[in-house]
Parts: structure tokens; C-alpha cells; sequence
């Protein structure tokens, strides 16, 4: 039996709530105190060349690397939305080796560039990898439609029936669309869904009441759910962050 503990987590590229602050350093600091295994995280820049003029030399590597530097030792990045001043993306940060990765284009249109991260790592004492694909799906509904069918496809093609699996992310899924398909389609569940019954609120941070980020897992055992959205956790974000304690039977 393996024990794993996860977290997903929208960063907002590094700055606090209506972009206040840039709060970087806090934001490694609370992400060390979950202690997780596996961290998904959303809006991460990995590169932009106002805030290394701005903040200085701690900016100079991709936030995914600052993020990770001494925690977790394996890491990917997948790069969706590309500007003058920079881009952004997903990122995986894990205790565990990461056999393989790829970084799929979801986008639904030209406005937003949305991707998933794959990844499929190494777990002990396991003959299957472990797959973890962390999402950023669209603001819009039709795009979201078509965004969710594409997880579906990657996820039917890429990850065998027997090998446990985690898809997390910010979903934008204010009408939970995606419950039903992903598990009529994939047999994925919730967590918290499974453990009280209700998807998490969890934006805006300050006063939480819509249910976008989620963590869905599939042959694994739900032990415990936590939601972070409050002080200090409503000073580094405008998302609160999800963790939960997972099994490998």
C-alpha cells in the first residue's frame, strides 16, 4: 500500500489578489507547509521580463523551479499562454521520479491558450506508473465542452485501465459540467465530492462560493480533504488551494 499526498493550487502568477503584491517567496513558504508528494499547479510564469526587472534575481529562474528548489526534485512545466513580456502554463512538482511528460493544446480558440500537463511517475513498489494531468480549462462554456472531450480522448489513448490516475486543476466548471462525463466516460471521482459529499468553494479566496478547482482521482482511495482559503492562505492568491490524502491499495 502507498500513501500519497496531493495539492492543486491556481498561483496567479505569483501575485496576491488583485495583483496587490508579488508574493512568490510566501507563496514557496506555504506550499513547503503542505508537505505534499505531488503539487499541481496554474498560472505559473515561466518567464516574464517585467517582474525580473521589478523583483530582481530571485526571478530570474521559471517560477516552477523557485517553487520546487529543495522540496521536490522533479518537476515539468507546460507552457500555454505566450506574450511579448513572457508566457505561462501548468506545472507538476513531485517527490517522485517523472518517467515521462508531454504538454497537449487544448485551446478552443485564439482568446485563451490552454493546455494538460501529463505526466506519469514513478511510484515505489508499483509495476504501473502513476499518471497526474493538471488542467487550466476555458472561461467559456462551449470551449470548456470542447476542452473537457480532449481530456477525455488523451486520457482514453495514454493511460491504461489498471494505472491509478489524478487529473486536477482549475476546471472554470461553475456549473460542474464535468462531473457526470468524467465519470460516466473515465470513472473518475472527486474528492471532496467522495469525502463530504460536495465540490470545494473555492473562488474568489475572500469570500469563497464558486466550486472551480477540483481534484479527481481514479484507483486510488480518498483518506482525507482539506481546503486552504484561509489567512495566510487568502493573501497569496485569489484561488484557495485543495490537498487531500490519498491510498494506493
Amino acid at each position: 500500500m502507498v500513501e500519497l499526498s496531493v495539492a492543486t493550487y491556481n498561483i496567479h502568477k505569483g501575485f496576491s489578489q488583485f495583483n496587490r503584491r508579488f508574493v512568490l517567496h510566501e507563496l514557496r513558504e506555504r506550499l513547503r507547509e503542505l508537505a505534499v508528494d505531488i503539487m499541481f499547479l496554474q498560472e505559473v510564469q515561466g518567464a516574464h521580463s517585467r517582474v525580473l526587472h521589478q523583483e530582481g534575481t530571485h526571478a530570474l529562474h521559471p517560477q516552477h523551479e523557485f517553487l520546487a528548489h529543495a522540496t521536490w526534485p522533479h518537476h515539468a512545466y507546460g507552457k500555454n499562454s505566450v506574450y511579448e513580456a513572457g508566457h505561462h502554463g501548468n506545472a507538476i512538482l513531485s517527490r517522485y521520479p517523472i518517467l515521462n511528460w508531454d504538454n497537449q493544446n487544448i485551446s478552443a480558440h485564439r482568446f485563451e491558450s490552454r493546455g494538460v500537463l501529463h505526466c506519469e511517475l514513478k511510484l515505489p513498489q508499483q509495476d504501473v506508473g502513476l499518471h497526474c494531468l493538471c488542467v487550466h480549462l476555458g472561461l467559456f462554456s462551449r470551449g470548456r465542452k470542447l476542452q473537457l472531450g480532449a481530456l477525455v480522448e488523451r486520457i482514453r489513448r495514454h493511460v491504461p485501465d489498471n494505472a491509478p490516475l489524478i487529473v486536477a486543476g482549475d476546471f472554470n466548471d461553475w456549473n460542474n459540467r464535468a462531473r457526470l462525463l468524467l465519470a460516466q466516460e473515465l470513472g473518475l471521482h472527486e474528492v471532496f465530492e467522495v469525502d463530504g459529499g460536495a465540490l470545494a468553494r473555492s473562488y474568489p479566496v475572500g469570500f469563497p462560493v464558486l466550486r472551480l478547482d477540483r481534484i479527481y482521482v481514479r484507483g486510488l482511495t480518498v483518506k482525507a480533504v482539506v481546503l486552504h482559503a484561509r489567512h495566510p492562505w487568502n493573501k497569496i492568491s485569489d484561488h484557495a488551494a485543495l490537498s487531500a490524502e490519498l491510498c494506493l491499495p
